[in-house]
């Protein structure tokens, strides 16, 4: 369609509003042309899928980096992209259906100049690390069903933390935690057993996913993402750039990093909140150091906990599971490494909060506290 091609010539590869503005009005006054806009869009969503991005991933950076009139436009081009296929790669459908369902209106040129905006990003995309097949990929490997379904103990374990992350009283909250750390626990375990035995229904090899890490304070929330994973007998690398962390390790670990992360940082940002408000009230005023160092030490200090409750596992089940860890373990290593051939440590910076250190510990220490001994997290 000429008015899209002369549209895209005009605003696409030219930076500044006047490109943008020039655009727009190219596609506002060309009412005919929407279609073939759309159909373009989906182009541009699917050679996401080529470098290696899933839904989530574009939609945390248009919401980065735009606005939410871009991400409904992107939500129903991923919808309606995706509604081609018969089957998608695992997790995929999670994703979608978390996509916002309302579409977004405006007069047309304030439409065009949105839809022009999000392709813009699109287009800038590097290629990543793919932590699954794409759809339509040759072979059925990675691939879920149809019809997604979650089994009744992730359930279950969701549904505790929820509960956990929404009381307002700590003592509640520990105790629905250590709850579901337990059937975590015996998930991640079962999981293992029954891999060692050639019984496991989700196959020997270790796969991947990835885990928004967000400004501000990424990097305390990179170091708590990389003890919860460690922990569950997965391996996490960091891009900063991108903001996000990709995790890889056996399906019943990811389920269980992701839960439980989520939650932690959750149940830690409310007890930050907190402590800070008790520090406000006190006359101090230095929120920024305050909270960085809150956060590094909940972080670090779950880490501590973590690895120790990682250690107390091998010792205690030992017999059939130790072997069965170990070679899980190998696997893991092996996926990480064919992925991420080059790494890098982050430098941390300096904790200047005396206070916010001592309490984001205390926080990590009631958030982690359980009454099971020799159970893993």
């Amino acid at each position: 369609m000429e008015a899209v091609d002369r549209a895209f010539a005009a605003a696409l590869y030219i930076e500044g509003d006047a490109a943008l503005d020039t655009g727009a009005s190219l596609l506002a006054a060309a009412p005919e042309a929407d279609v073939e806009l759309a159909l373009r869009g989906r182009e541009f969503v699917r050679r996401a899928w080529d470098r290696g991005w899933q839904p989530a991933d574009v939609v945390r950076i248009v919401r980065r980096d735009l606005d939410e009139p871009q991400v409904r436009i992107l939500s129903g081009l991923i919808r309606d992209e995706l509604a081609s296929y018969e089957r998608l790669p695992a997790r995929w459908q999670g994703q979608v259906d978390e996509l916002p369902g309302e579409p977004w209106r405006a007069d047309r040129f304030s439409y065009a100049t949105a839809v022009l905006e999000l392709y813009r990003t699109l287009l800038a995309l590097p290629a990543i690390e793919p932590a699954g097949p794409a759809p339509g990929a040759s072979g059925a490997a990675g691939l879920g069903p149809p019809v997604h379904g979650e089994p009744k103990t992730l359930a279950r374990i969701r549904a505790l933390l929820a509960k956990a992350e929404a009381t307002g009283f700590p003592e509640e909250a520990e105790a629905l935690t250590t709850k579901a750390q337990e059937l975590m626990a015996r998930h991640s375990v079962d999981d293992a057993l029954l891999a060692g035995r050639g019984l496991s229904p989700g196959g020997e090899v270790p796969g991947a996913c990835r885990i928004g890490v967000d400004a501000p304070y990424e990097t305390a929330k990179a170091i708590l993402l990389d003890a919860v994973a460690s922990a569950n007998h997965c391996r996490a690398v960091w891009n900063s750039a991108l903001g996000f962390s990709t995790v890889v390790g056996f399906e019943a670990d990811l389920e269980a990093v992701e839960l439980l992360y989520t939650s932690l940082l959750v149940q830690g940002t409310t007890a930050m909140a907190k402590a800070e408000a008790a520090q406000r009230a006190g006359g101090r005023r230095r929120t920024k150091t305050f909270r960085q160092s809150f956060l590094l030490a909940y972080a670090a200090r779950l880490g501590d906990l973590l690895a120790a409750a990682a250690r107390g596992v091998e010792e205690s089940f030992g017999g059939e599971l130790l072997p069965v860890l170990a070679s899980r373990a190998v696997a893991v290593g092996g996926r990480a490494e064919e992925m991420f051939p080059r790494t890098v440590a982050t430098r941390v910076r300096g904790v200047s909060d005396e206070s916010g250190w001592r309490d984001g510990r205390a926080a990590a220490d009631r958030a982690h506290r359980t009454r099971t001994p020799g159970l893993p997290l």
